[in-house]
């Protein structure tokens, strides 16, 4: 039981740092009161790219032998290294000209949340819903919430200390380079794959 909760706090956590940094700037536009919008706005996009991502995991399920799954594993290195090289695309000025009006601030924190992590966190979930039993997910779905709720809040407190804020803003990228080829590789390594490949050389 305690593992498929890890493995979501992980999961979630190594997608969610660039974002974390998102939500910090979106508070500092937003009046306290409608940080509930973004929390409400921040499930709704969380659910579109998980829903996306159980979609792609199921098709892909079929797959027969474990290694072949586990190639996936490549999709995180390979978002590890492009986002050490290339950096962050997200755009600051972009996000905070769409929190700047509270009408349609959930609809904003929607689109900010499925364009700023889409491509990161499906790249992330599908390897990770493929490769678990089914049993497990219902309780790492838990877990994903529960840590949209804890990363909302948290956005919202270190939004208000500028040191730690300037800190994340800093390293929260290497952070995210180092644990996305970790998770990468150990989906590699759970499956079999690099047993797999190391036998045909």
């Amino acid at each position: 039981m305690l593992r498929p909760i890890l493995t979501g706090v992980t999961d979630y956590i190594s997608t969610g740092l660039d974002y974390l940094v998102i939500l910090m700037i979106i508070f500092s536009r937003v009046k306290p009161q409608d940080r509930w919008l973004v929390l409400i706005g921040d499930f709704i996009g969380t659910l579109i790219l998980v829903g996306s991502s159980l979609a792609l995991a199921f098709f892909l399920g079929f797959v027969p032998t474990p290694w072949v799954l586990g190639l996936l594993g490549l999709i995180p290195i390979y978002l590890g290294i492009k986002l050490g090289l290339q950096g962050d695309d997200d755009d600051v000025a972009a996000v905070e000209r769409r929190v700047s009006q509270p009408r349609g601030l959930i609809a904003s924190v929607v689109l900010i949340t499925v364009a700023t992590c889409g491509a990161d966190n499906i790249g992330i979930y599908v390897p990770l819903f493929t490769t678990v039993a089914a049993s497990q997910i219902p309780l790492i779905l838990i877990t994903f919430a529960g840590m949209v709720v804890v990363f909302w809040e948290l956005g919202f407190r270190l939004a208000t200390l500028p040191v730690i804020a300037g800190v994340l803003e800093k390293w929260g990228r290497h952070l995210t380079v180092v644990v996305y080829i970790l998770l990468g590789g150990y989906i590699l390594w759970d499956n079999g794959t690099i047993h797999q490949l190391l036998r045909w050389l």
